[in-house]
């Protein structure tokens, strides 16, 4: 149902809107996650197979970023609330919201044409359910590294976290996230993306490592909005342990606000 809402905003919003020529650059910022704009996101993480069970999960992610400065430092703040279905201990689905996270990128000095950030992580316990959180207060750190080109662009995103607070009969957490970045444009602003989550568990031994190939389209409004709709199978090459996606496709609908539209 979710996906179906993401589809029918996309196309309404595409019909009710004049647009403009998406230029190579446009297409990149589009696609950038340290492009110093507001930003509001749709994503859903649909796991259709799951290592070890029969089941599947879905995961919502409602995403929004905003640039500002500290101290005169540029900085991108990013948080995500994820609402998720998963698997629960009596083999029925348990639906709830998860814990948020946080992470607020300090943009530094480019080195040539990469783009760099760093900044904190912090994971929140707002839960509803045990089966859709940690049940702890987690500190980290993240950083984000692109390198734009003419064809598209290539990158990175690193979080850490580790809990420090929270209910002692929990798990411990102590994690590590990898997200490579791949993008190629081709003509009339589609693309093609990888984008796949990389996840360690420290603590476990547990990792699972997806690759994704997908593909989106970009849309740019005369009011300067870009609007940009894709999906992304993801297949998990290596993993250890069960409960880890072994098929899953990422659909997304993200916006981009101008920080001054005229």
């Amino acid at each position: 149902m979710r996906l179906k809402y993401i589809f029918i905003t996309a196309v309404f919003l595409w019909t009710q809107q004049a647009l403009s020529e998406v230029s190579t650059d446009e297409m990149n910022k589009s696609n950038n996650p340290l492009t110093p704009s507001v930003a509001l996101n749709f994503h859903d993480y649909i796991t259709s197979s799951i290592f070890g069970t029969d089941e599947t999960s879905n995961t919502f992610y409602l995403r929004g970023a905003t640039p500002q400065k500290l101290g005169g430092f540029p900085q991108l703040t990013r948080v995500s609330l994820p609402y998720m279905s998963v698997p629960g201990p009596d083999g029925d689905q348990v639906t709830g919201i998860g814990d948020l996270n946080l992470f607020d990128i300090f943009l530094l000095r480019p080195i040539g044409n990469t783009e760099i950030g760093i900044g904190p992580y912090f994971v929140f316990p707002t839960a509803s359910e045990d089966e859709t959180g940690a049940g702890k207060w987690q500190i980290g750190l993240s950083g984000v590294a692109i390198h734009p080109q003419p064809w598209g662009m290539v990158g990175a995103l690193l979080t850490y976290q580790h809990d420090i607070a929270g209910d002692e009969d929990r798990p411990t957490q102590n994690i590590a996230t990898l997200q490579p970045l791949a993008m190629y444009n081709l003509p009339q602003a589609f693309y093609l993306r990888s984008t796949g989550i990389w996840y360690f568990n420290w603590e476990t031994g547990d990792y699972y490592i997806p690759i994704g190939f997908g593909a989106g389209k970009i849309w740019k409004f005369e009011s300067g909005v870009n609007m940009n709709l894709f999906a992304e199978p993801q297949w998990t090459v290596a993993h250890e342990g069960d409960g880890v996606p072994n098929f899953q496709t990422f659909v997304g609908l993200n916006f981009q606000f101008p920080l001054h539209v005229q």
